[in-house]
């Protein structure tokens, strides 16, 4: 590849996005052949997420593909928290009531782990958190890749960007599980207002209350996907991380390296800088802003093009949408494994 690095930045119209997307798109050399079956990773939002990227660009890039006679189809996995991706079925359905729909794209939409979530590969990894990790079968079932992410701000990573999407966006929900296994919830009772929000979310009735009591939380049930603590409007909730907190980063660079080894001579990395707000795609509601649109980097490794991504928005930001999150460990911890271009 000529160029390491590729950016193109934008005004905040549709017209000027989806101009900078096009000229990002000519750029990348792509490592594909004629015909080839490409997928293309991305997150078509939670239901009552109002920062998702909308549909327009993933359609951008369907019809550049065509038009250069590969085979494109988007896809995402199934998640560990309840909501409207929770199982396969109902993430179609959340796909296709936010225009991700294969009427709407032109190519197939799909599940990479199955629609039950158990269509799913060991892949070997040898580091010290994970020996292997475990995906989505779709990580063999493509020629190519383009992993298309929204830049943004996280509440356990600091950001989310091209590594997380790889990361816990190819991962099976058992390898996901493993990944948070240590974030779980401490109530501060000064702050609950016994709204119950955080037993409506929780996906394996961790979380309980009795009436006119604050809620409890069974840790020995609780996968630590940590939904009730994204979700109580009173930020009752905060992490207890029963390892260093670092752990979780080097977790996820450990998933995101174990997949990049199989998928690494035939993927390109695009990455959005668009509406970037605090918070995951994955949560409802609408996020605060963080930084102004910055436009679109193509790149050939994601550590690369989160790397760059931090850059542009600046670090300041996302240390101040999520203090006290070491998400620099994810840089310095994909050099210490080799993973990191």
């Amino acid at each position: 590849m000529n160029k390491p690095i590729l950016y193109e930045n934008c005004l905040s119209t549709e017209k000027s996005r989806l101009k900078a997307l096009n000229t990002i798109l000519q750029w990348i050399q792509v490592p594909f052949k004629k015909n080839d079956s490409i997928g293309i990773k991305l997150h078509w939002g939670e239901i009552g997420n109002k920062n998702f990227l909308p549909p327009i660009y993933a359609r951008e890039i369907v019809r550049w593909l065509k038009e250069n006679n590969f085979n494109p189809f988007v896809f995402d996995n199934t998640v560990l928290y309840s909501g409207g991706r929770r199982d396969g079925k109902q993430s179609l359905k959340t796909a296709e009531t936010h225009n991700y729909s294969q009427d709407y794209l032109g190519c197939p939409v799909k599940i990479g782990d199955g629609l039950d979530g158990k269509s799913v590969v060991d892949l070997p990894a040898g580091f010290k958190n994970f020996e292997k990790v475990q995906v989505g079968k779709i990580v063999h079932q493509a020629d190519g890749f383009i992993i298309f992410s929204h830049f943004k701000g996280h509440m356990e990573t600091g950001f989310g960007g091209a590594i997380k999407n790889i990361s816990m966006g190819f991962a099976s929900r058992a390898q996901k599980q493993r990944m948070h296994a240590d974030a779980k919830p401490s109530l501060l009772e000064a702050k609950c207002v016994q709204c119950g929000e955080c037993v409506a979310v929780c996906p394996t009735g961790a979380a309980t209350m009795e009436e006119n009591e604050y809620p409890s939380y069974d840790l020995d049930k609780c996968i630590g996907c940590a939904q009730c603590i994204a979700m109580c409007p009173e930020t009752a909730l905060k992490i207890i991380w029963e390892t260093d907190i670092k752990i979780f980063q080097e977790k996820l660079v450990e998933t995101a390296a174990a997949v990049w080894k199989i998928i690494k001579n035939k993927t390109v990395i695009i990455n959005a800088l668009l509406n970037i707000v605090a918070e995951c795609d994955c949560l409802p509601g609408n996020h605060r802003s963080i930084a102004e649109d910055k436009g679109f980097i193509g790149a050939y490794h994601p550590v690369t093009a989160d790397a760059e991504s931090i850059k542009l928005v600046g670090a300041d930001c996302i240390n101040q949408a999520h203090r006290n999150i070491p998400w620099g460990r994810q840089f310095e911890y994909a050099r210490q494994i080799g993973f990191d271009g």
